[in-house]
């Protein structure tokens, strides 16, 4: 079977005196026959060149499945009076959300049976589930298509009855006002941006829900929440440098909103409330890794903030969590997370005591200020994902819950995990979580998968993996390259990596990669890269900067023609992201995007092996972009080697639903990396 060519139609795109021809621009035509004849020609001719790893695809899936718990069920926590938990049973795809009234010894009330709602669907997914403060109705959304575009629904709990209310085109968030009467929910508009807040009285006509505030500004999103203290409801509007929150007393809807402080230009905070205070995380006063500020309710204006957690240069300061006696600090340094335990009466402070050499710790779920209990999760590259609960007065530990892998065949010890730093070019440092069996010999013929991401500030942190156990136990590394773009060492290693500086990332990235080559990690011939969205576009630059130093790569919903949809502002989350990459519509910002764009890069020359992914109805990174870039890569690329493209037709950008459907994509990605190393 031949590998599909793509139609060529000419196609000028001039800004600034500059001409590009795209001769695939007409796939993002989605209704057009000819478009879906060509995703699923792709399909098709996956199948056909991963056909001889069918019994392998299928090996792997059930090996992955099998490590799962059939019958788990999430840790329960205690909320106005009721256990709440969310439980899976064997054989079923999707979650059931519970709660027990007072004691977990007392009977299961069944809040809501996903399993039920998803019958006969395709794709399904629950956005949020929400209970009124009398306990007595829950608010819940779904998505059926996979675009994030939720729709809301009401059930009575007493009565089972799902109300007559619908609210479609939302994000799915739903938040109750203390009334019992009235939810405040988000709108999107035609681009899928948060735009509009809006009030609904629980049983009357969506047509006379109340718009409570528009985002007019293209680049901001909104969002809606409740404190901790359940006694103020807040809408914050945010792009990527500015923040806004205002607020009015959950105890009535039909108050005033009040503003924190009014947008201004980089100032970046964020809100919560204890008795009389608001307490605010905050960059004010250049406070470039964050500190932490206090100021009276009645008075929250920038003028009245007083420093709570002042800033620190080396500190970049993540979050917190009030307690009546204690407050607590999520912080990183040198690219470690940390909690800080802070004594309120003597200001007395301690960290909690994490060993491994990279690692996840953040705060848990606490939902009550008078508490000496702090729940907080930890895991890295050997140690399931464990909830624990930290005495703070008596400074014990207690294991609360540890993620089951099942199967008998996985023992912590008999992994190693270690953190390296690499040189990049311009002389900082960049580290490298990297996780291995201890029978696996490091060597040129070792294989090694390099993952990274790199963008929004997001840092992927070292976290524990069952499915990766599937490549760990076939003699693979797994590496993490902590790159510029994200904020593993600050919110500067962020600041360096975005805008006209964003090339940082893909450099790092490939210098991280050639000096696990030269201390004899691997070998460019086994050498692999893998990056999902904006770390698509990573390895998407990657392989056209220095395509010889891996011999596969596989793109997750790779966000790969940077050029073009940033000058699309009809396009989901284009003017949102000026502040990442910059607006293309000034000279400056097109020039340096177009240098760097992987589909605008593609030259005449050999490139890896490349498996890319993509869901039909993705709002993050439209299907037409990774089509496009096969299309190109095909129609220019001069080797021999293996170039498919997977299109799942019936999900969005999180690929499929349900528990272990997902799995199977990951057998693919597992298989066609197993494929190509022999």
């Amino acid at each position: 079977m031949n590998a599909p060519k793509a139609k060529k139609i000419d196609k000028t795109l001039e800004i600034h005196n500059d001409k590009r021809n795209d001769p695939f621009f007409w796939m993002n035509e989605r209704e057009n026959p000819e478009v879906i004849k060509y995703l699923e020609e792709e399909n098709a001719y996956t199948d056909f060149v991963m056909k001889d790893t069918e019994d392998l695809q299928n090996e792997l899936f059930e090996e992955m499945k099998s490590r799962y718990k059939k019958d788990d069920q999430s840790l329960p926590y205690f909320f106005n009076q009721y256990w709440y938990i969310v439980r899976y049973e064997d054989g079923k795809e999707y979650p059931i959300f519970s709660r027990k009234f007072q004691t977990l010894e007392n009977e299961e009330e069944i809040l809501l049976d996903v399993n039920i709602l998803a019958e006969g669907e395709e794709y399904f997914d629950i956005g949020s589930v929400s209970v009124s403060v009398n306990n007595d109705f829950i608010a819940y959304s779904s998505d059926k298509t996979g675009r994030r575009i939720y729709t809301i629904f009401f059930k009575n709990l007493k009565t089972g009855e799902i109300f007559e209310d619908k609210i479609e085109n939302t994000t799915g968030k739903a938040v109750w006002a203390n009334d019992n009467q009235h939810i405040f929910y988000i709108r999107k508009d035609e681009s899928l941006r948060a735009y509009q807040i809006h009030r609904h009285a629980i049983g009357t006509e969506t047509e006379k829900d109340v718009l409570i505030f528009h985002e007019e500004d293209e680049t901001f999103d909104v969002n809606v929440f409740k404190t901790k203290s359940l006694e103020y409801i807040f809408i914050s509007s945010s792009s990527t440098n500015e923040d806004e929150h205002r607020f009015i007393p959950a105890d009535n809807v039909f108050a005033d909103w009040k503003i924190i402080q009014e947008r201004t230009e980089d100032l970046e905070y964020s809100v919560e409330h204890y008795q009389d205070d608001f307490y605010i995380i905050t960059n004010a006063d250049n406070s470039t890794n964050f500190k932490i500020v206090k100021t009276k309710v009645s008075q929250p204006e920038i003028e009245n903030w007083v420093d709570f957690i002042p800033h620190r240069e080396n500190v970049l300061l993540e979050g917190f969590e009030i307690f009546n006696d204690y407050f607590v600090i999520e912080e990183r340094e040198k690219g470690l997370l940390q909690i800080k335990i802070i004594e309120n009466k003597t200001g007395d402070s301690h960290y909690l005591p994490f060993s491994d050499p990279t690692y996840t710790a953040y705060i848990g779920t606490n939902m009550e200020f008078d508490t000496e209990k702090l729940r907080f999760g930890y895991t890295s590259l050997t140690k399931p994902s464990s909830t624990y609960e930290y005495d703070m007065k008596e400074k014990t530990i207690k294991l609360l819950k540890e993620q089951e892998v099942l199967g008998g065949k996985f023992f912590s010890e008999n992994y190693i995990s270690e953190r390296i730093w690499a040189n990049a070019r311009d002389g900082k440092e960049i580290a490298i979580s990297l996780v291995y069996h201890k029978d696996t010999k490091k060597s040129a013929d070792t294989p090694l998968l390099l993952y990274g991401y790199g963008s929004y500030g997001h840092t992927v942190d070292a976290s524990f993996s069952s499915v990766r156990l599937t490549l760990l136990d076939r003699g693979y590394i797994y590496a993490i390259a902590h790159i510029r773009g994200g904020e593993y060492l600050g919110r500067e290693w962020y600041e360096d990596g975005k805008m006209l500086q964003k090339k940082n990332t893909f450099f790092d990235f490939i210098d991280a990669a050639k000096y696990l080559i030269s201390e004899n990690y691997t070998s460019p011939r086994h050498l692999y890269a893998m990056g999902g969205s904006a770390g698509g576009l990573l390895v998407g630059a990657v392989i056209n900067y220095n395509p010889e130093l891996f011999n596969g790569v596989v793109a997750q919903v790779p966000f790969v023609d940077v050029v073009t949809t940033m000058l699309d502002e009809t396009i989901p989350l284009t003017t949102g992201e000026y502040d990442e990459w910059g607006n293309p519509n000034e000279k400056e910002y097109y020039d340096y995007m177009k240098s760097y764009s992987p589909y605008d890069n593609i030259e005449a020359k050999d490139y890896p092996n490349i498996l890319i992914t993509t869901g039909f109805h993705d709002s993050q990174v439209q299907y037409w972009e990774p089509a496009k870039w096969t299309a190109k890569l095909r129609d220019l690329k001069t080797d021999n080697n293996i170039l498919i493209f997977k299109t799942d037709m019936s999900s969005g950008h999180g690929g499929a639903s349900g528990r272990f459907e997902s799995l199977k994509e990951i057998a693919l990605e597992y298989a066609f990396l197993l494929k190509i190393d022999q």
